[in-house]
C-alpha cells in the first residue's frame, strides 16, 4: 500500500539506488489545497529515494544530483533548488516521514464535524469534508483537532493541533488513532509528517502507533 502511494504522490517508486529525480507532471498541478508543490521526495534511513519536479526541471536537477557528493546533497539542494525551479524565494527543507500500518488502539476521542462549522479555529478550515475534533464536555470549547490531506486516495496525511491550555491530557494521540484507523479502514495509508525538532509531534505519532523508521519528506514551500 505505501509502494502504490509513494508511485502515486512521487509519479515513480521505489529507486534503484541513491537519489533518483523524476520529471512529473503532478508538479505543476495544484496540490491539495490549491497550492504548488514544485519539488517533493522521500528517501529510506539509507538515503535511497525519487524526488520528484516538475518536468522541464528534471534534466538541470538531475545534473545537480548527479554531480555532488552524497554527503553534500542535502546542502546542495537547500542552497541550488529553489532558483532552479524557479522559486527562488521559497527553501528545500526535509521533515520525518511516518506511517502506519497498525494504528494504536487508543480510545475514541473527539468527533467528526464538517470543517466549515463552527467554532473551528481557522487552521482546520481548508481541510475538505469533515475534521476531528475534541471539545470540553459541557461547555463545547474547541480543544484539539485533526485535519485529513488528501494527497491521493490511496495515502492520506494526518495533521492535528492542541490548544495550549488542552495539552498534557493526551488528546492529540487519540485523535491521530482515531483518524488512522479511519484511513486504514477505508483501504488507504495513514502518513504523519514532522518536523525533526519538533519532540512533542515526535511523541504523539510514536502513542499513535507512527514508528520513525528513518525515512525523510523533502519539499519546497514557503518563504525564506
Amino acid at each position: 500500500m505505501l509502494d502504490r502511494f509513494l508511485r502515486a504522490w512521487l509519479g515513480s517508486w521505489p529507486s534503484p539506488g541513491g537519489l533518483t529525480v523524476v520529471g512529473s507532471p503532478l508538479r505543476d498541478k495544484p496540490r491539495w489545497d490549491g497550492g504548488e508543490q514544485r519539488a517533493l521526495g522521500v528517501t529510506d534511513a539509507a538515503g535511497n529515494g525519487v524526488l520528484s519536479v516538475p518536468p522541464a526541471a528534471r534534466d538541470a536537477v538531475a545534473a545537480l544530483v548527479a554531480a555532488t557528493a552524497p554527503a553534500d546533497l542535502a546542502v546542495a539542494l537547500a542552497e541550488r533548488l529553489p532558483a532552479l525551479l524557479g522559486r527562488p524565494e521559497q527553501h528545500f527543507f526535509a521533515g520525518v516521514f511516518r506511517w502506519s500500518e497498525a494504528p494504536a488502539d487508543l480510545p475514541d476521542e473527539g468527533a467528526w464535524e464538517p470543517s466549515d462549522g463552527p467554532g473551528l479555529p481557522d487552521w482546520l478550515r481548508p481541510f475538505p469534508g469533515e475534521v476531528l475534533v475534541a471539545r470540553e464536555p459541557g461547555t463545547g470549547e474547541y480543544l484539539a483537532g485533526v485535519g485529513l490531506k488528501p494527497h491521493d486516495p490511496t495515502g492520506i496525511e494526518i495533521s492535528v493541533g492542541t490548544t495550549e491550555a488542552a495539552r498534557g491530557r493526551g488528546l492529540a494521540r487519540r485523535l491521530v488513532a482515531r483518524a488512522a484507523r479511519r484511513i486504514v479502514g477505508a483501504g488507504a495509508v495513514p502518513i504523519y509528517l514532522h518536523d525533526p525538532a519538533n519532540t512533542a509531534s515526535a511523541h504523539v505519532a510514536v502513542a499513535a502507533g507512527f514508528p520513525d523508521p528513518g525515512w525523510r519528506v523533502h519539499a519546497l514551500a514557503g518563504n525564506g
